[in-house]
């Protein structure tokens, strides 16, 4: 399959910043770059063929992004130090593009196949995963689909090929929340929350500025 790399605009800032650093040991790289005459920060995920390239306009300038969650609000920043008790994510000033691989293709390889979910509780219990139990990938994507918003959360089936599946749940209303906050173990369903309490498992939402083709709505498999 030809190899390509595809961008995608996060709703905020915010958004950038959760998903490099929410709930992660070890925060992912950010590149700051130009991306058709606008300065962007932006970081990767990378599939079989595709890089996905989630990114953000860069509109202050700084060595790493700052990010914490405490008393129901989040606190997001580009910084110069590391004092504060934060978690970084470092920013990688680059002058070239960040990759060589093309962006304009006719077909993306790594289309992901949308599978609907009966409800976000099944969402949250698909994201636990007992072959890589130590190290569990919490991330939700929340984009706007049709008249409405969907949420769902990415999962792989490796055989000759790599198959993604976009598992998602259809919401009535947009997110206005930064997290799914989890509480199967009193038997309740989950909720949108941006308050954080002991002994509840939170999975960060990524929200899309726009639908992609990548999501695989508009595609006959």
């Amino acid at each position: 399959m030809t190899q390509s790399q595809c961008f995608i605009e996060l709703y905020s800032f915010n958004d950038l910043a959760r998903f490099v650093c929410a709930f992660r040991e070890y925060p992912l790289r950010v590149y700051s770059h130009d991306l058709s005459g606008t300065r962007v920060l932006s970081s990767s995920l990378n599939l079989a063929n595709t890089l996905l390239v989630f990114y953000t306009p860069m509109t202050k300038f700084g060595r790493y992004i700052s990010y914490q969650a405490s008393a129901g609000k989040e606190y997001c920043d580009v910084v110069e130090l590391t004092k504060d008790i934060s978690t970084y994510a470092p920013i990688i000033h680059m002058e070239s593009e960040i990759s060589p691989l093309p962006t304009k293709l006719d077909k993306i390889s790594d289309i992901f196949y949308p599978i609907r979910v009966k409800d976000i509780g099944s969402l949250a219990r698909l994201t636990y995963n007992p072959e890589l139990a130590e190290e569990q990938n919490l991330t939700l994507y929340a984009l706007p689909h049709k008249n409405s918003w969907v949420i769902g959360y990415l999962t792989s089936i490796e055989m000759d090929n790599v198959y993604y599946q976009f598992n998602y749940v259809e919401l009535d209303s947009e997110p206005v929340k930064s997290f799914v906050k989890y509480q199967g173990h009193i038997g309740k369903e989950p909720e949108f929350s941006d308050n954080f309490e002991h002994g509840f498992s939170y999975l960060p939402i990524i929200k899309t500025k726009s639908e992609h083709e990548i999501f695989g709505f508009n595609r006959d498999f």
